[in-house]
């Protein structure tokens, strides 16, 4: 049996999946339905979360899903996620989503959102996770970025 990390960097659970948009994941517009786009990030993060976790791990949240560009059917989408955060059981997931026109290679950033999932163990209940390690300035600035979302998160919670 394989021995739980104490610690743990964001590229260690890091996440970039691949989809092309399908004529039935379209609306009448020709563009990709904002639910199968949600549904591709859920699953990145929910990845993301379970390398971290080295286990189950549930979606709790999901905050700022702004549809910034439409993805039209036959771009290819990207879709990258990697732990920005972590508390005791906790995880935020960042997932950057971006759309690929297959015929130039040209991409654009479509939108971007952050879920929090929870780690559970065998009964399901909340387990605790690595400590999250940044590794450079970027890393450090999502961590002190998410920590915020976390605290106004909680404090809606509270209210």
């Amino acid at each position: 049996m394989s021995s739980i990390v104490q610690e743990k960097t964001p590229e260690q659970s890091a996440v970039e999946t691949t989809h092309v948009v399908l004529p039935p994941d379209t609306n009448s517009h020709g563009t990709a339905f904002g639910g199968k786009i949600m549904q591709w990030m859920d699953i990145a993060a929910g990845i993301a979360a379970g390398r971290h976790a080295q286990g189950p791990v549930v979606t709790v949240s999901v905050d700022d899903l702004h549809f910034a560009r439409p993805i039209k059917m036959g771009n290819i989408v990207l879709v990258r996620a990697q732990v920005n955060y972590t508390g005791r059981t906790s995880m935020e997931i960042g997932v950057r989503v971006e759309s690929e026109e297959a015929s130039t290679g040209a991409r654009e950033h479509c939108l971007s959102g952050y879920f929090t999932f929870v780690a559970v163990d065998d009964q399901g209940a909340p387990k605790a996770v690595a400590k999250l390690v940044p590794q450079c300035d970027e890393d450090q600035r999502r961590f002190d970025n998410a920590e915020e979302r976390r605290k106004d998160r909680l404090n809606r919670r509270r209210k």
